[in-house]
């Protein structure tokens, strides 16, 4: 009788499959951690790329019907959302209250060094011979200014357009503030105007770069923010006309700057506008009377709508300048007005409450704009400066008229400036201010 003896195949087959489950499971998790190492730095490079792409926001709609005549056709004010001044801080106080102290550092640069400034403001070289005018900074009654950093300035516009768009009193503002950001550069041969022009009333539009911080300061002159035009009597002769609800022609380029900084003001006078008779346009329709107040204020809310239609305050900041005031005595600018001999600030009188009322129209359209608009409410810091204006020193040779309007420069048109970097100062954040 044969003995069965016990076979070991069985086991050996279990080990051997044993063995290479365990080395599957070892080759396997090879490849997933290698693969997924090499994931994670494709990801990493990826998640860089993502995060510097703008995501859009739906294209918001309305329902005015007239958006397509304020509206530019190609506007896409839905599009990116991102502030390119960072999160908006506070102002510590009222910035438009306060007084006028002495400051021997001042003015912040040299009466005749800064050849931005043409002849109608250049006091001291039309032959101003007193300087006192020129040592006084505006100083807020609840807080302090930050100090007027030129080079700091030109840093938070860099790569920014800043525009000032207005009548000639933004053309004494605009000059001002070519003049301060100058005394930043250490190359001033960097800074130029684009076409080649001179600084002239008789232009209307400048654009001045700044090569070494890719920025540019602008100029478009505009009277009235509305469209100027004009009309055919019987006889063929023209006449000017103003439409109150249509925005000015140059319009299209204001939208495309990243500050804007308007005024309107004194050409809404009787003597200026034909004494509202046959001037006033709305639509096709030629009003043969209208009060210029309320011509000022149907303008104004042609601009505010057009603002809030062609302005996205995420990434645009919007001013508007308030009314500066004049200092005529015995009469007005065409009527034999004079301020000459004034050389110091008024400290007292009635003239220092005076707020007109364009300015409380002014406030009561701003208020009512849905898009934030800062205002340089410099009506009540220029009631004091009677001691400003050019007067009889606009022009080389003197003559009959003076300008007691206008200020010379440098003068009170820097603390405007002041005032704009001091709103930008205080509400960019800080990481913002330090880029450099």
């Amino acid at each position: 009788m044969a003995v069965a003896t016990p076979s070991n195949s069985s086991p050996q087959k279990s080990r051997y499959a044993f063995i290479a489950i365990i080395f599957t499971t070892i080759f396997l998790f090879t490849i997933f951690v290698f693969t997924k190492r090499a994931l994670e730095q494709s990801l990493f490079l990826y998640k860089d790329h993502f995060t510097q792409i703008p995501f859009s926001s739906p294209p918001s709609s309305t329902n005015n019907s007239h958006s397509s005549d304020l509206k530019d056709s190609n506007d896409q004010n839905g599009g990116e959302n991102e502030n390119p001044d960072g999160e908006m801080g506070e102002i510590p106080c009222d910035l438009y209250v306060g007084s006028w102290v002495r400051d021997e550092q001042y003015p912040l640069y040299k009466p005749g060094s800064c050849p931005y400034v043409d002849e109608a403001f250049d006091c001291q070289s039309n032959g101003r011979s007193d300087s006192e005018y020129l040592k006084w900074r505006w100083k807020p009654d609840g807080c302090d200014l930050p100090r007027f950093n030129a080079t700091d300035f030109l840093v938070r516009l860099r790569g920014k357009r800043l525009m000032l768009i207005g009548d000639s009193m933004n053309r004494n503002q605009f000059e001002s503030i070519l003049c301060l950001l100058r005394e930043g550069l250490h190359n001033k041969s960097r800074m130029y105007e684009v076409h080649g022009h001179k600084i002239s009333k008789e232009r209307s539009y400048f654009v001045f770069k700044f090569q070494d911080y890719d920025c540019t300061v602008e100029f478009v002159l505009s009277h009235f923010l509305v469209k100027e035009g004009v009309r055919f009597d019987e006889q063929g002769k023209s006449n000017p006309t103003l439409s109150m609800d249509q925005i000015d022609k140059n319009a299209k380029r204001w939208k495309k700057a990243d500050i804007l900084v308007f005024n309107t003001g004194h050409w809404w006078a009787h003597g200026k506008t034909a004494r509202g008779k046959n001037y006033y346009k709305e639509g096709d329709y030629l009003y043969p009377q209208f009060d210029v107040s309320e011509a000022f204020r149907r303008a104004l809310k042609t601009w505010a709508s057009w603002v809030e239609l062609n302005v996205n305050p995420k990434k645009q900041l919007i001013f508007y300048r308030g009314y500066s005031s004049s200092h005529f005595r015995g009469g007005d600018w065409d009527s034999g007005g004079s301020c000459n001999g004034e050389k110091e600030p008024a400290f007292s009188g009635a003239i220092l409450d005076s707020y007109p009322l364009k300015m409380k129209i002014v406030d009561e359209v701003i208020k009512e704009m849905k898009v934030p608009v800062k205002l340089l409410n410099v009506t009540r810091l220029t009631n004091f400066r009677k001691d400003g204006h050019p007067s009889i020193h606009g022009q080389k040779v003197s003559t009959r008229r003076e300008d007691c309007s206008h200020w010379c420069v440098p003068g009170v048109p820097d603390a405007w400036n002041e005032l704009i970097y001091a709103t930008m100062a205080f509400q960019q954040t800080k990481s913002n201010s330090t880029v450099s």
